[in-house]
């Protein structure tokens, strides 16, 4: 049996998103501060709201009462992290009926609330992996959660690679033995470049319309997500910050990074999601690397 979200529910959710947003921003800049020795870096806040002129899901400008929400947007340009971007948003309206057609339980009404957090991270090393991570909860007609994690180095590392993909078995083994090879499989087969027949990194985990008719223990499974996020990733970048690089290894980085670009403006829902709802165009795109190079 599913569920469906009551008003509580969301503000729940939406406060624990925040909250989320600011242990990984505490985090990165841990991080940031011990590799540069100096408190110099800090994160760039900017709280955005959806007002009706970005009303891009709404079919008339006669429901534009109906469409709001914001978010705020967190983004670091530092010497460990050359781009790091932790975004929350918390957004309600109605999709357009063509967008409609796609998401569950939107066919017959439009409706929707949808809150979350964002994150990628792309380092200025090509030896600390870059990474991403979402987890958002969506309610139409219907509740689900969605999200996930999945790293990308430049030159893969073994011990890495094996602690990584470790650290999310223990995670999802800790909810339901079926998660994870479920969801490495989504990753596996989500994070793919068709046009390139190639991965985008080594996978993670991928999850979406999860809705196991126990809205605590899917709330509990997300929180459990973002938390291995962050421990996960420290470990990684700490094992890897003080790597020294060569111009050839950075000129791989660069080039390596435009399949990153390739897939996030031709495949990455989230990057569809947002701009299909009116979102915050520099919000969605954050995901892009600041130098990026094709040969």
């Amino acid at each position: 049996m599913t569920y469906n979200a009551s008003s509580n529910d969301k503000q729940l959710l939406s406060t624990w998103f925040q909250q989320l947003q600011s242990k990984i921003i505490e985090s990165l800049l841990k991080l940031e501060h011990q590799y540069a020795q100096n408190q110099d870096a800090q994160f760039v806040l900017r709280e955005w709201n959806r007002s009706a002129s970005d009303a891009q899901a709404l079919p008339t400008s006669r429901e534009s009462h109906e469409h709001g929400g914001g978010g705020k947007s967190a983004t670091l340009k530092g010497s460990l992290f050359e781009k790091a971007g932790v975004n929350f948003s918390e957004v309600f309206g109605k999709f357009s009926p063509e967008f409609a057609r796609q998401i569950p339980g939107a066919q017959h009404d439009p409706s929707f609330w949808a809150s979350g957090v964002s994150v990628v991270i792309h380092p200025r090393s090509p030896h600390v992996p870059a990474i991403h991570m979402n987890t958002r909860m969506i309610v139409t007609n219907q509740t689900w959660f969605g999200g996930g994690a999945d790293l990308t180095p430049i030159f893969p590392v073994e011990q890495d690679t094996l602690d990584f993909h470790q650290a999310l078995a223990d995670c999802c083994n800790r909810h339901n033995p079926d998660y994870y090879p479920k969801y490495k499989a989504w990753a596996d087969s989500y994070f793919f470049l068709p046009h390139r027949n190639e991965p985008r990194g080594i996978g993670g985990i991928f999850y979406d319309n999860l809705n196991s008719g126990n809205f605590g223990a899917d709330v509990n499974f997300t929180h459990d997500v973002g938390q291995t996020f962050i421990d996960i990733y420290e470990i990684l970048v700490k094992r890897n910050m003080s790597k020294t690089w060569t111009e050839e290894e950075r000129a791989y980085q660069l080039m390596r990074r435009g399949r990153y670009v390739e897939f996030n403006l031709l495949y990455d829902r989230g990057t569809l999601f947002g701009l299909k709802t009116g979102g915050h165009t520099e919000s969605i795109l954050m995901s892009l690397p600041p130098e990026v190079s094709w040969p």
